[in-house]
């Protein structure tokens, strides 16, 4: 039995403080863009053997290729269930 779960990991920059000189008026850039990256991980917890993949976006076509990773990672005659978080869409 293996237990899976994805996160999605992002970056949101602001600049609010800046260090300057008293009485001047320092201009800084503000990043504006978002990054984010999605990580859908699973492990065995009788064996510690993990499958992971990392994507800049999340999908069902992602999610088959993380089924078909977990698959190929099992051993002949040996069957995987999957125990996922949350809803499938």
């Amino acid at each position: 039995m293996g237990f899976q779960d994805e996160a999605r990991f992002g970056q949101q920059n602001t600049t609010t403080r800046l260090w300057a000189p008293k009485g001047s008026r320092p201009r800084a850039l503000k990043q504006q863009q978002f990054e984010y990256v999605h990580l859908f991980g699973a492990v065995c917890p009788a064996t510690g053997e993990t499958e992971a993949i990392i994507t800049p976006f999340a999908n069902k076509d992602i999610m088959h290729q993380h089924l078909e990773l977990i698959a190929k990672r099992t051993k002949p005659g040996h069957h995987a269930v999957v125990v996922m978080a949350g809803q499938c869409r």
